[in-house]
């Protein structure tokens, strides 16, 4: 279970705190929704869940068990809104293997098999792939390293909607092993995957029932 308590993040150079006092809970095996605008707060809310960002006050908690940067760098694997910027190695095995050069072929197909993509060849550059199979293996760069949280930062931003069901689809699938917390400004075609959904606003989090919120969006649309 993940939980934040009073989770504060206000730098001196701001006239206001970014986020201000969130309160979260997140029980495993489930996704969670958080929805805002841009500038809303929403990436760094993840920043800090990785472990990238030191809070200014309050605290994340994993099983009850308070937990500072260092510790949620192991907890947590975030994926960033446009991965491929962030793609290292030269091949898809180079890939997956940076920071772990002693895994085998077999776990590196494992963790392919798991997004998708095990039909590709280890030598295929990741920038040769497709918006949509980018995203696949940002995901499979952070299943294998096996986190307890899944970090997504508008992960559907930018594709056609074929492929954007084909990833709301897997991130269905994913939830059944793992813990997501996904945060985006366009909550429409996710909503009836997630299990708890926030809205962020001016950097205050308030609770939503997701399946309100989609009948909602949906009398919005037909009218």
């Amino acid at each position: 279970m993940l939980y934040l308590r009073n989770l504060t993040y206000h730098p001196t150079s701001c006239p206001t705190a970014i986020l201000d006092s969130i309160n979260l809970e997140l029980p495993p095996q489930q996704l969670g929704l958080v929805i805002g605008p841009s500038g809303s707060g929403k990436s760094t809310l993840l920043e800090i869940l990785s472990g990238l960002v030191e809070p200014t006050s309050g605290a994340a908690f994993w099983r009850e068990q308070p937990l500072i940067s260092e510790q949620l760098q192991q907890l947590a694997g975030i994926v960033f809104q446009f991965p491929e910027r962030h793609f290292c190695g030269g091949t898809i095995l180079e890939e997956l293997r940076l920071g772990h050069p002693e895994l085998g072929t077999e776990r590196v197909h494992q963790a392919l098999r798991e997004v998708g993509l095990d039909h590709l060849s280890f030598s295929t550059s990741p920038h040769a792939l497709s918006g949509g199979q980018q995203r696949r293996l940002a995901l499979a760069v952070q299943l294998i390293r096996q986190p307890n949280l899944l970090l997504l930062d508008e992960p559907t931003a930018g594709l056609d909607w074929s492929i954007r069901r084909q990833l709301i689809n897997l991130l269905a699938k994913l939830k059944k092993d793992w813990t997501l917390l996904v945060v985006t400004h366009d909550a429409g075609d996710m909503l009836p995957i997630a299990d708890s959904c926030w809205t962020l606003n001016h950097g205050v989090l308030e609770s939503v029932d997701p399946k309100t919120l989609e009948k909602k969006i949906a009398e919005t649309v037909g009218k």
